[in-house]
């Protein structure tokens, strides 16, 4: 077993795994509770971590975690004047919807 990354809390680190087991690889989140430690551990230790079973894996599963960081974002301007980004599709200034153009 390989210790591949951490994962900034156990919602993505949940993602992550469930995204290396749909590409082919077994992947697990370990340290899912231990967030409860936190001010008696140090923040470092208390954090989900996603573990590879086999150690051959690990540079294909850097790859694929990194081309998921690395996605484009998507900015688009209302026509309230207010800029959106990221995957909303509803101006929060406004309400208005994204066009579709």
């Amino acid at each position: 077993m390989l210790r591949l990354t951490q994962a900034p809390n156990i919602a993505i680190a949940t993602l992550w795994a469930d995204l290396l087991c749909e590409a082919g690889m077994t992947a697990s989140v370990q340290r899912q509770y231990l967030g409860a430690a936190a001010g008696h551990l140090p923040p470092d230790q208390c954090l989900p971590e996603i573990w590879l079973d086999y150690d051959e894996h690990a540079t294909r599963a850097r790859a694929l975690l990194q081309e998921l960081q690395d996605l484009p974002q998507r900015h688009w301007r209302c026509r309230c004047g207010e800029t959106v980004e990221g995957g909303f599709e509803q101006c929060w200034q406004c309400g208005a919807l994204m066009p579709r153009d």
